[in-house]
């Protein structure tokens, strides 16, 4: 279950709170709306944005499902990107396997593809956005 919270604070100040509950449990994650990833490189991935910010800095976070087989682009990272996963396990092209509650930093600069074999979902947080390095 997920929604978006209006609220007042002990100091009477209006906020916007979004809550989702249970990401921990598979029933939570399917709860959720997801979108497919509609970039090339990513078939057989799904996103649910969580929020983007706006120039100079675009920050993202959003939660990443991927299927089966699935891969990312070959990117490189403009600023850091923290990545946590949630379920099943994800395979960095340099052999690293990262599972459940492995919490990975890439730093700016870093440029790699990742792929999962079993599928995978993963919370993930970028000070800066990626600049795809797909060969065409």
């Amino acid at each position: 279950m997920s929604g978006t919270i209006a609220a007042r604070t002990g100091i009477h100040q209006q906020r916007t709170v979004t809550v989702l509950r249970g990401l921990l449990t598979t029933e939570g994650r399917e709860a959720l709306d997801w979108n497919d990833w509609d970039e090339p490189g990513r078939a057989g991935v799904q996103m649910r944005p969580l929020y983007a910010t706006q120039a100079p800095q675009n920050a993202t976070a959003f939660l990443v499902r991927f299927g089966p087989g699935a891969h990312g682009d070959l990117h490189e990272h403009l600023g850091y990107e923290m990545m946590f996963v949630l379920d099943g396990e994800l395979i960095n092209d340099n052999g690293d396997r990262y599972t459940v509650g492995d919490l990975v930093i890439e730093e700016p600069g870093s440029l790699h593809r990742v792929h999962t074999e079993t599928g995978v979902t993963v919370l993930g947080v970028r000070e800066a956005p990626t600049v795809s390095r797909e060969i065409d």
